[in-house]
């Protein structure tokens, strides 16, 4: 007997079979990508080699320009293992256990997504400033918070600390516990369990997390600009440069600071989609196995 198309059915395979619609809508996605993505990346290198090779490299080559590749190296160096070792404590924490408070705790990961990166950063203010809460009692130590690395670290901490528990949460829901108590029922110890068990299993989703951490620790704007004071060759981050180095019409500087930000993002999306391919690809064979 022949069975009558599904209305589902039907209207996917009309669209299908529409291959203006089809080109119509792949030419609109690349036009809109040309306009707002690669052409302002390529207006970026230009800009930075502006002056060709030579005035590239000196442009790279000032002091507070390295000064400010140095710290967010070490900004990003500080910030991302202090997360990624909170995120998988938390992901352990929400996915293994229950708890009262939980959801909180979950909604709680969320804030800094939700919260302007520039109130986080006059939260620290508020807090570790010279009229802050804490901070007259730090400064009396000699422990200078705001306007110094400390601050930095924090405001860049707080943005970026849901990355890593974000990407582990649903991961390791979607897994359960299974082999974990697998572990234990054969008499592997925690630790144990967790570096060949638990650790294997996560571990493209955690350097998913990880590397998107890490792009937004050095990329982040908003909060460090309040805490730092734009001190420059002490304070200012990549970002800060840029701006610095725009302000005072030195176009080939800002700029080339801006390519090495824009470089990394390219990596960074290289990478990303590398482990989403690896990623997707295990958990498919997981599932057929």
């Amino acid at each position: 007997m022949h069975e009558t198309p599904l209305p589902i059915q039907r209207d996917r395979d009309a669209l299908a079979e529409a291959p203006a619609l089809r080109r119509a809508l792949i030419g609109f996605a690349v036009l809109v990508l040309t306009l707002f993505l690669f052409l302002p990346l390529a207006t970026v290198f230009i800009a930075a080699f502006g002056k060709g090779l030579e005035g590239f490299i000196k442009a790279l080559s000032d002091p507070e320009t390295q000064s400010s590749i140095i710290l967010t190296l070490i900004v990003a160096a500080l910030c991302v293992p202090i997360n990624t070792a909170f995120g998988v404590a938390v992901a352990w924490a929400v996915s293994r256990f229950e708890f009262a408070g939980k959801s909180a705790l979950v909604t709680l990961i969320d804030l800094p997504f939700s919260v302007s990166p520039v109130i986080a950063g006059l939260c620290c203010v508020l807090l570790f400033g010279a009229r802050g809460l804490l901070g007259p009692q730090l400064n009396f130590y000699g422990f200078e918070v705001i306007f110094a690395v400390p601050g930095i670290v924090l405001a860049t901490l707080f943005v970026t600390f849901p990355f890593v528990a974000r990407e582990l949460i649903p991961l390791m829901q979607q897994q359960g516990d299974d082999d974990e108590q697998a572990a234990l029922t054969l008499g592997a110890s925690g630790w144990r369990m967790f570096v060949t068990v638990t650790l294997p299993n996560i571990k493209w989703g955690l350097l998913y997390g990880v590397l998107l951490c890490n792009a937004r620790a050095m990329g982040e704007f908003g909060a460090v600009a309040v805490v730092s004071g734009h001190i420059r060759g002490a304070t200012n981050t990549m970002p800060l440069q840029v701006e610095a180095l725009y302000n005072d019409y030195n176009m080939v500087g800002a700029f080339a600071v801006a390519s090495l930000l824009a470089l990394l993002a390219l990596i960074t999306l290289v990478i990303k989609t590398i482990l989403e391919w690896r990623f997707t690809g295990e958990l498919a064979l997981r599932r057929r196995t």
